[in-house]
C-alpha cells in the first residue's frame, strides 16, 4: 500500500494544484516561511493575498527586520493570533544578524530560530529546498490516520509511534518527499477534509483502510470546535483593531465591549505579551 500511495497522491495532485503564491517557481525561501508561519491555524486562501502584500512590501528578511512593529501589527491586519507576527519579525532579525540575511537550509539552524517549531522546519525544508523531511500537518495526520490507521481522526497530539509510521511513507529522494508532503496536504486540504470528506474524488480511496471499514465514527477524546462569541480571542482582536486604525493612544472606554472586566484582563494580556504598549492615557501599538 505504502508504494501505490506516492504515485498515485502526486498524480492527483499535478492535477488539482492549487495557484497558491507561494508555491510559484520564483518564491524564495523567506517567501515559504512566511507563508508556513501566516498559514498557521488560517486557510491559506485567506492567507493568500495578505502574503502578497506583506512579499511586496518586506521582500527580504532584512527588510521586515528593520520595520517598525507597529507597521507589522498593521500589515498583519485581522489574521489572527498576532503573536505569530512578532515572532516572524524575531525570525527575521535573527536570520538577518545570523545569517546573513539568508534563510538557513538546515534544519537543526531553522529550529534554533525564535518561534519555528518543528512542523515549520520540516516544512521549509521541503518547501523551500526540496529536501527529504517529515512534514505532519493536521491535513497530512488526517489523511495517514485514515488511509493507514483506518481511523477517522488522528490524536489530538503527535506521538513517536506515529512519526516513526509516518517517515515510512515519505519517499527516499528529496524531491519525491517534498512532493508527497504537499500532494498530502492538498490531499487532505481538499478532498479528505474534516468534515464531509469528498471519498468519492479520493485517488486512494481503495486503499483506504477508514473506509474498508465503513468509515467508523471516530470513538476517541470529544472534538469541540473552538468558541468564539465572547471569547478572550474576540475580546483581544476588538482591542487589536481599533489600536490599528489609529496612531492615538485608545482608551479602553472607547472599545465597545459589554464585560469590563474581562475587556480590562485582555488589555493586561495585550500588554504582556508585546501586542499594545500602555502609555497611561490608553494603550498604542509597539
Amino acid at each position: 500500500m505504502i508504494d501505490d500511495l506516492f504515485p498515485r497522491v502526486s498524480a492527483w495532485y499535478a492535477a488539482h494544484e492549487r495557484d497558491l503564491p507561494w508555491r510559484r517557481a520564483d518564491t524564495t525561501p523567506w517567501g515559504v516561511l512566511v507563508s508556513e508561519v501566516m498559514c498557521q491555524q488560517t486557510p491559506a486562501a485567506r492567507v493568500a493575498p495578505l502574503w502578497e502584500a506583506w512579499m511586496e512590501r518586506w521582500p527580504e528578511p532584512s527588510h521586515l527586520a528593520e520595520a517598525a512593529t507597529a507597521d507589522v501589527l498593521r500589515a498583519w491586519g485581522r489574521l489572527g493570533y498576532p503573536r505569530r507576527a512578532l515572532r516572524l519579525q524575531e525570525t527575521a532579525r535573527a536570520i538577518a544578524d545570523d545569517h546573513g540575511g539568508r534563510v538557513p537550509d538546515d534544519e537543526a539552524a531553522l529550529l534554533a530560530l525564535p518561534g519555528i517549531g518543528r512542523y515549520t522546519a520540516a516544512a521549509v525544508m521541503a518547501f523551500a529546498f526540496g529536501r527529504r523531511s517529515l512534514v505532519l500537518d493536521t491535513n497530512i495526520r488526517r489523511v495517514l490516520a485514515r488511509v493507514d490507521g483506518g481511523v477517522e481522526f488522528p490524536h489530538r497530539s503527535e506521538t513517536a509511534v506515529e512519526r516513526a509510521r509516518a517517515w515510512e511513507f515519505v519517499p527516499d529522494g528529496d524531491s519525491d518527499a517534498a512532493l508527497w508532503s504537499v500532494s498530502a496536504m492538498e490531499l487532505g486540504a481538499l478532498v479528505c477534509t474534516a468534515a464531509n470528506p469528498r471519498c468519492e474524488a479520493c485517488p486512494v480511496m481503495d486503499l483506504c483502510a477508514w473506509v474498508a471499514a465503513g468509515k467508523p465514527a471516530w470513538d476517541g477524546p470529544e472534538r469541540v470546535a473552538q468558541p468564539w462569541e465572547g471569547t478572550d480571542r474576540q475580546c483581544r482582536g476588538r482591542i487589536m483593531a481599533a489600536l490599528r486604525g489609529t496612531d492615538a493612544p485608545v482608551a479602553l472606554a472607547d472599545v465597545v465591549w459589554p464585560d469590563r472586566v474581562q475587556l480590562e484582563a485582555c488589555a493586561a494580556t495585550l500588554v504582556a505579551d508585546g501586542l499594545a504598549v500602555d502609555t497611561g492615557r490608553g494603550l498604542t501599538l509597539p
